[in-house]
């Protein structure tokens, strides 16, 4: 299960002498198996239309599926998550402005006319697309949906507003978002991301990295975090973090504008994170089922479709096709809202009735059978090993010993010389593959 490579050099030298260039090294750390980068869990998508060339795009994106995500030759769109409805629909919640927008020329034009955005609520009965528009709901950028505790939605969008409705549906009515200190600098109240928390309280993160928290959910913030969350590398300029929950525990994506390489953290609470090793994501990553690649110059505004546990089922994004100063009104690039599957994360439950210290030999693991997933025929025992994420990460970790079944599910007793689980471990790590050779990945949460 070793990479193929053990560092990746990426330059970034396309259109070099815009604010938005740059050149970016990053080295892979030595030994880090496949699953041990949240990159691995990008899928090959699968085609939901035809690949088309008679559409808009530099020819880096043509041809594509223009029935993945949202677009047309009419609007710009950006930002947006999706919602898994009870209606089994798929709920994407996205910004657009005309794609011809001219107000004045130069920046003032065609991708730089952002600032005149649209709120609308676009469906699809496929989470990867096409979604269509069925309600506009007012104006902003950068929305993210959330629903708090009580059951009210909120949709926060760039600057100190949002929208409230008690239904996906509607009707929404704008509301103030307030924030208890106005002295900091702008980027700390822009661009915010969500995550309900076990309490009813909800966090938001920022475009700086900075948290905030909201006891009822309501967009009333007190500042939580002065420091930033984003650590990695120095040098990088930051921004479009999402953060999400599962079962087991938060997660945080984030973004190097200048070099367009992301990185993953982890956290128990959502405030103290842990910092993953590899990457969370390139401009690489398009790739349909069959070989084709649509090489968007940009993925920005990463946001999770999440399923009834909290797992990212898919990523989506904001990408563009050419720098942003290139694209100006009634020309032929433009910007979209796409979607890539992930691998998702199985279900664990660690058996062990006493806590795992160092002095632990054996470790039992229910590996939980669910629709589409059997792990009694699916599971390559030879190929799993669990431990600490750090070790998992590189190799290490205990390996299978024997293994059982419980009705559907699989349960895998792991020995060996060291699982490298310690008190500041929170999440034991599962990477294995199936049988067919994917990906095969877990969490389980440890008791303290």
């Amino acid at each position: 299960m070793k990479r193929s490579s053990l560092f990746i050099l990426i330059f970034l030298g396309i259109g070099m002498g815009s604010a938005e260039s740059a050149e970016s090294v990053y080295h892979e750390p030595e030994g880090l198996v496949r699953g041990g980068a949240f990159i691995d869990r990008f899928l090959p998508v699968p085609l939901r239309g035809k690949l088309r060339s008679d559409v808009w795009g530099a020819a880096n994106v043509v041809p594509r599926d223009v029935n993945n995500g949202i677009e047309d030759a009419e609007y710009s769109y950006w930002g947006g998550n999706i919602i898994a409805g009870d209606d089994g629909k798929n709920h994407l919640f996205v910004c657009r402005w005309p794609e011809d927008n001219v107000k004045g020329g130069g920046k003032a034009s065609g991708h730089h006319t952002w600032w005149s955005s649209e709120v609308v609520h676009a469906v699809s009965d496929d989470p990867l697309g096409p979604y269509k528009v069925v309600d506009t709901i007012g104006k902003g950028h950068n929305p993210e949906i959330y629903q708090t505790a009580a059951g009210t939605w909120y949709i926060g969008v760039m600057g100190k507003k949002a929208y409230r409705a008690e239904s996906l549906e509607g009707p929404w009515e704008q509301v103030v978002s307030t924030f208890d200190r106005t002295d900091v600098p702008k980027h700390w109240h822009e661009n915010r991301t969500y995550v309900a928390r076990e309490d009813g309280s909800v966090l938001a993160m920022c475009k700086a990295g900075t948290l905030w928290l909201s006891e009822k959910g309501d967009e009333n913030f007190h500042l939580l975090t002065e420091e930033s969350a984003y650590t990695r590398p120095p040098q990088g300029h930051y921004e479009d973090p999402v953060i999400w929950r599962d079962e087991v525990q938060y997660h945080l994506v984030y973004n190097d504008w200048y070099g367009r390489v992301a990185y993953y953290k982890r956290s128990p609470d959502g405030i103290h994170w842990t910092t993953e090793p590899g990457i969370a994501f390139t401009p690489e990553i398009m790739k349909h089922e069959g070989g084709t690649q649509e090489k968007w110059y940009k993925f920005e505004r990463p946001k999770v479709r999440q399923d009834q546990y909290g797992r990212a089922t898919h990523m989506n994004f904001a990408v563009i096709d050419v720098i942003k100063d290139n694209d100006l009104a009634n020309d032929n690039h433009s910007s979209k809202n796409i979607v890539i599957p992930l691998v998702v994360p199985r279900r664990l439950q660690i058996l062990n009735t006493e806590p795992i210290t160092a002095g632990t030999k054996k470790i039992r693991v229910r590996i939980l059978a669910e629709d589409g997933f059997d792990p009694v025929e699916e599971v390559d025992l030879k190929s799993l090993t669990f431990g600490a994420p750090k070790a998992v990460d590189f190799g290490r970790g205990f390996t299978t010993l024997k293994s059982e079944t419980a009705g559907k599910d699989l349960i895998v007793t792991f020995a060996g010389s060291a699982h490298e689980i310690t008190a500041d471990n929170f999440a034991a790590k599962l990477i294995g593959r199936t049988k067919s050779g994917a990906l095969l990945f877990g969490y389980a949460k440890l008791s303290n």
